[in-house]
Parts: structure tokens; C-alpha cells; sequence
């Protein structure tokens, strides 16, 4: 007998294959909004940033992952994530940094990350003489402090002029560096190296940073291509602008050696343990430091 009430076998098929069927409106659309929930965050919380040089020794090493974040000085084309938006002056709920502080500003020519730390605020007047700074006509406060013990490995080859390999008395090798400890007006104090004497960047005229603008340097004085050095010499070519400022350096959350690839579990042998959750706000000393 047919079956006149029922649905017949190819009913059945056609319409399991319909159930099948992928709704691409609706997966490109979720993509889509995940992609920008996670541009956003990038852009107006908090992002990963990675070091890939020198120039922040001995605070800062090659192969440490940070995260920075966007909102401390509020928001301009230079938050956003790839730097989408075209340059401007403008900025959102604009602050400004405080002396010590760890920042991010982008290259003025380039979209290029940059990490230096803040030595001059809006209206200073700074000069480097023989390698100190000289703000608002009085020396900032060096102290030389005992010989540092870095890591020594493929991100820390131990290469430049004034450093030294050693061995620990447990057998470990290390990197040993000279630092001086550095105390800005503020009582923010933190450790530079600054090992070549007479090298081109020690010195550098008084300038009257903009009511706009911070200087930054970098803590491996000897080595940072930062306000001081033009932009020919991959500098920042004075003042930064806040504009171009997309951030602030909060803390370490894992560091690498260099002899991970790309297999994941060979990060787990290559990290420096002793890096995790450094935090990278500045210490601030009882008082604030007196200037001779």
C-alpha cells in the first residue's frame, strides 16, 4: 500500500540536506564582530607588545612580552591598533605622562612602535650633558650602583662595549652590566646603562619641549635611537608629541630566551621564569629627588 500521509524517503534527504546547509551571512557576520570586539580591546584597553631590541637595558630585555595599555593618556590616531586612522593632533580625555613613565610613541614618518621612557614634560627645558640630563638648568641625580646580572643567551648575547660574561659560583652564566640609578624630579628612580664614554648621544643642546610634546630616551643610553637622535638616524628627532603617543608599558607577562620555534612546547623550556608579571611602573622614592 502507498504511502499517501507520510513524507516519502527523497523528502526525507532534501530536507535533512536543507537543515545542512551553512548560513554564511550569519558565520562572516559573527567573524566579523569578533574581529572588531578584539580591535577595540586592542585599541582602548590594552594590548601585547614585544621587545625587540637593545635599547630599554637593562630594565627591558629582547624576547619580553608586555602588556601596554591605551587609556592613561587617553586616545588619538596612535591607540588604535595598525594605526588605521590618519595622523592628527586630536586626542580624547588627553593626560599626560608623568616623569619615569614607560611609553609607546610612534615614529613620526613611520607606523612604527617605539618603547622609551619619559625624561621631559610639557614646557621643560632639557640638555644632556656628558651623558646626564639637565632639566630645567639642574642636573637629574645619577648614583652608580653595583655591577647587574642579566640573563646570557641568544636573546642576550652579551655583545655590546662595557658588558661582561660571567660565571655565578653555581655554574650559571650571566651577563654583568654596569648601571646607575637615575632619580627624576618626582622621586621616580630607576636603573640606565650608560657605558660609553664620549659617544655621540651624551651630549645634546637645550631644547624647550612643547606645550604637546614629552622627551623620551631610552634606558641603554649607548644604544636607543630616541629623542635625541634625528630622524636619519632612525630617531624620533626630538619631542613627541602626545598625539603620537599610543600607550603605556604596565608589566611583563613572559619572557623568551630565543630558543623557542614554532612548536609551542618549546616555549615552555625557553622562558625566563624570573621575568613573569615584572611590573613596569616606576619606582618612586620617599621623597622626591633634590637636584644640585
Amino acid at each position: 500500500m502507498s504511502n499517501t500521509t507520510g513524507m516519502s524517503n527523497s523528502d526525507t534527504a532534501k530536507s535533512a540536506s536543507e537543515d545542512e546547509k551553512v548560513n554564511w551571512f550569519v558565520e562572516f557576520r559573527g567573524l566579523a564582530l569578533m574581529l572588531l570586539a578584539v580591535l577595540a580591546f586592542h585599541s582602548f584597553v590594552a594590548k601585547p607588545f614585544y621587545i625587540p631590541s637593545t635599547s630599554m637595558m637593562p630594565n627591558l630585555l629582547v624576547g619580553d612580552r608586555l602588556i601596554v595599555s591605551k587609556y592613561p593618556y587617553g586616545y588619538s590616531w596612535a591607540s588604535i591598533t595598525f594605526h588605521l586612522l590618519p595622523r592628527g593632533k586630536w586626542r580624547l580625555f588627553g593626560g599626560t605622562p608623568e616623569y619615569g613613565d614607560i611609553v609607546i610613541p610612534v615614529h613620526p614618518e613611520r607606523s612604527e612602535d617605539y618603547i622609551k621612557r619619559v625624561v621631559a614634560l610639557p614646557g621643560d627645558r632639557i640638555a644632556v650633558k656628558d651623558g646626564q640630563i639637565i632639566l630645567n638648568g639642574k642636573p637629574v641625580p645619577q648614583k652608580v650602583e653595583p655591577d647587574l646580572l642579566l640573563p646570557y643567551d641568544i636573546n642576550s648575547p652579551c655583545t655590546e662595549a662595557g658588558f661582561e660574561v660571567v660565571t655565578t659560583p653555581k655554574g650559571v652564566q650571566k651577563c654583568k652590566v654596569p648601571v646607575t640609578r637615575e632619580t627624576m624630579p618626582n622621586g621616580v628612580s630607576y636603573s640606565i646603562i650608560d657605558a660609553l664614554p664620549d659617544q655621540p648621544l651624551d651630549n645634546y643642546d637645550e631644547i624647550l619641549v612643547p606645550d604637546d610634546a614629552v622627551f623620551v630616551m631610552g634606558d641603554n643610553r649607548d644604544y636607543s635611537a630616541d629623542s635625541r637622535a634625528s630622524i636619519a638616524r632612525q630617531g624620533l628627532g626630538g619631542p613627541v608629541p602626545l598625539a603620537n603617543i599610543g600607550g603605556r608599558a604596565e608589566f611583563i607577562t613572559f619572557s623568551l630566551d630565543g630558543t623557542a620555534n614554532w612548536n609551542p612546547f618549546s616555549w615552555f623550556g625557553a622562558m625566563r621564569g624570573d621575568r613573569a608579571f615584572t611590573t613596569l611602573r616606576p619606582t618612586h622614592t620617599d621623597t622626591p629627588a633634590k637636584q644640585d
